[in-house]
């Protein structure tokens, strides 16, 4: 185990935010295929790929991304604790997949693969790729995403729904406000969509709105031209029910353009790990990945570290998912 922690430091080391997965993708394709799989490095985008693998035909298959939030900073080991961007989201979680593959290998288990995509954090750009594009051979019965889930696997993810809100105005002086003004419409429609409910779910819960940035005006004594806010719905209901409550809110001044949009997901959960499997709201590749069979989700460290100055692996936490990891595999694998 002392070897994987130090890869992984190395792996930190390595800038792999997204759109630069170039570096870090090949560090890992080099690592699994020495492991004794094949690797194929799929192209999404000039310079971008992904990283599949696999020992033999692939019924099972390891998925987590390349790539990580800005901004990027280096590894340290302190104690039983690594940081460093990647730590925990996902070289973390890669490095356990990797590890609980190896021990399968070695026990003479063949029919697993992985999947390393990249864009995540983005647009998920690697995850629909590969779903539209990987070839035949490429049809497991599970996938197994790695996400740092406090090593617990996870019920269910809710579902996102981003958009903007375009709100247009009349330029004139606040003194003889010809108008309409564009802050002032814009206001209005997301005081009537923060007053709304959006929805609920026997297992997802409720629905959450949050807006999460307002541009617009130009002075105090100047009636607002243009204003705009993004909003992004935690989701319990599929796109086009969200896309309808809130184009139910508009005035004639504001419009809205649709960024994405998915529904929630639900995940399967190992019979020993269902009392108490958590709902999440974070995103992942979950929903484009729907020609890999049965999605799991589950992965070492938290996100509660993820996407911060301080993100860090506790090593107790990785070493437990390598064997969860590991059992799991074998169990799916022993079933019909």
């Amino acid at each position: 185990m002392a070897n994987a922690l130090d890869m992984l430091l190395d792996w930190i080391a390595i800038d792999s935010v997204t759109g630069h997965e170039g570096d870090y993708g090949n560090a890992v394709a080099r690592h699994v295929q020495a492991l004794g799989f094949d690797v194929e490095r799929q192209e999404v985008a000039p310079g971008r790929f992904n990283v599949l693998a696999r020992a033999g035909e692939p019924e099972l298959v390891f998925c987590t991304h390349l790539d990580t939030v800005p901004p990027y900073f280096g590894p340290a080991r302190a104690g039983g604790v690594i940081t460093g961007r990647g730590a925990c989201d996902a070289k973390g979680p890669a490095l356990a997949m990797i590890e609980a593959a190896r021990r399968l290998l070695a026990g003479g288990e063949r029919r697993i693969g992985f999947l390393f995509t990249v864009g995540e954090e983005t647009d998920s750009g690697g995850a629909k790729h590969a779903n539209a594009r990987t070839s035949e051979r490429w049809r497991p019965r599970w996938t197994l995403i790695g996400e740092p889930t406090d090593n617990r696997f996870v019920r269910g993810g809710k579902g996102v729904f981003k958009g903007t809100l375009h709100a247009r105005g009349v330029a004139s002086h606040s003194s003889r406000p010809l108008g309409p003004s564009a802050v002032h419409e814009l206001v209005h429609v997301v005081h009537e969509l923060l007053r709304s409910s959006w929805g609920e779910h026997p297992v997802f819960g409720s629905g959450t709105l949050n807006v999460g940035l307002i541009q617009g005006g130009l002075a105090s004594n100047v009636v607002a031209p243009e204003a705009s806010a993004v909003l992004m719905v935690r989701a319990v209901e599929e796109p086009a029910r969200i896309e309808a409550r809130i184009r139910a809110q508009l005035r004639p001044e504001v419009e809205f353009t649709v960024e994405k949009g998915y529904g929630p997901v639900e995940f399967f959960v190992p019979e020993a790990a269902a009392a108490g499997a958590p709902v999440v709201a974070f995103g992942t590749d979950a929903p484009w990945l729907t020609r890999f069979g049965t999605r799991l989700l589950y992965g070492p460290g938290s996100i509660e570290d993820a996407h911060t100055e301080h993100e860090k692996m506790e090593i107790s936490s990785f070493e437990r998912g390598v064997g969860e990891l590991e059992r799991t595999a074998r169990e799916l694998l022993a079933r019909p």
